[in-house]
């Protein structure tokens, strides 16, 4: 398996276009078919010169001059200024992919499905308490459909303007090609990947698992405390758009997700290696490398604390506010063992700054109780003093 941040490469730009090539095409997440051009694109792969292109002014990329380049050994970054850099793995050929702009809110999300061919369209949902997102319900209480896609590959787009404090989210995506066909399983075949953005960072990605049977993909949960939760579950309806919002609604009636953590020992072996080489890159000074080295242990094992704590911290050094509550509120729900309260209680703390930091004192306030409901400290109670003087 290929690992973005543990590859050492000499960046080779090349501009490059012949009409017979592979391709593939850079669209906007949140504009319907608005292409991007003049996106940087590489491709890396061990041990070899990386290859960097541009996209056009129809956001498409030519690369079939490259011989090898296309292999599932590769991995593909796409950057440019005001949106969150998207990592990606090949075989990329043919496909669309969609960059995010990078959002202000410390409580904003988006949701980014993109896919192949087939199946001809799938339907991205989101269900919160009396809301219920998708084509056919596109603006509901701080969240919206900014893009729907109807004719293969996407992008299909949510994005929650705020998350509202104390309400569980539940985000599932729908094969409307096949809703009447409870028993197919060509939604898990389909090669759908699920991107999730929070402020100017990609911060987890989804992948389809092959063979399972069930028209509806329920990828992921938030609960009353905006901590993730991977459900990565299958079933069938035969009831159209319908019966994905029951099913849901159903789903968030339940006093927790019913997560799936299927991972085994060998992954986990996998993601304390990832974790321990973003130390050592966090320790000189390589922040960005270490993100992305911190991202790949969650990506490959997301019950694995210690990388959201220290994916938390090298948010914060990064100034990556929003990106760090998420990471600190994983932390607080995997934290165990002796040093839980300790744990718990710091990572109150982080959030409880981060708050402060943006004038949110109500936000911060809580967080400091929080902090001191786990562990005595003067700077928690200096925190709350601080807060109430600011609210009253």
């Amino acid at each position: 398996m290929i690992k973005l941040s543990s590859l050492v490469f000499t960046t080779l730009s090349l501009f490059y276009m012949n009409s017979g090539a592979k391709e593939i095409q850079i669209l906007s997440a949140v504009k319907k078919d608005t292409p991007i051009a003049n996106a940087e694109v590489i491709f890396q792969k061990t041990g070899e010169t990386s290859v960097k292109m541009v996209s056009n002014e129809q956001g498409k990329v030519f690369y079939g001059g490259y011989r090898g380049i296309d292999a599932s050994d590769t991995m593909m970054l796409i950057k440019k200024p005001g949106f969150s850099t998207l990592v990606a793995k090949c075989p990329c050929d043919g496909l669309t992919y969609a960059l995010s702009p990078n959002m202000q809110n410390l409580d904003s999300l988006r949701v980014v499905l993109t896919w192949g061919h087939n199946p001809v369209d799938l339907d991205s949902h989101l269900s919160y308490p009396q809301n219920h997102i998708f084509f056919g319900s596109q603006v509901g209480s701080q969240a919206n459909l900014d893009v729907d896609d109807t004719d293969s590959f996407g992008p299909e787009t949510i994005t929650i303007e705020k998350k509202q404090v104390g309400k569980k989210y539940i985000y599932a995506v729908h094969n409307y090609s096949e809703n009447s066909n409870p028993t197919s399983s060509r939604l898990s075949s389909s090669g759908a990947t699920v991107n999730v953005y929070i402020g100017q960072t990609l911060v987890r990605t989804y992948y389809t698992i092959p063979h399972h049977i069930g028209n509806i993909w329920v990828v992921f949960g938030i609960d009353e405390n905006g901590i993730f939760h991977d459900i990565n579950s299958y079933i069938g309806t035969s009831d159209n758009s319908e019966g994905v919002k029951n099913i849901l609604t159903g789903m968030l009636s339940m006093s927790n997700f019913q997560t799936s953590n299927s991972f085994s020992r060998s992954d986990l072996s996998q993601a304390e290696i990832l974790n321990k080489q973003g130390e050592q890159q966090y320790h000189r000074g390589n922040l960005e490398s270490a993100m992305y080295l911190y991202q790949d242990a969650i990506n490959i094992s997301s019950s694995y604390g210690q990388a959201y704590s220290n994916l938390g911290l090298t948010y914060q050094k990064l100034g990556r506010e929003a990106e760090a509550l998420w990471a600190n509120r994983k932390a607080i729900e995997l934290a165990n063992g002796s040093t839980k309260n300790t744990v718990q209680a710091s990572s109150y703390y982080n959030i409880a700054k981060i708050y402060e930091s943006r004038s949110q004192w109500q936000d911060a306030l809580n967080n400091y109780r929080n902090a001191l409901s786990k562990k005595e400290h003067p700077a928690y109670r200096q925190g709350i003093a601080r807060m109430q003087a600011k609210l009253h």
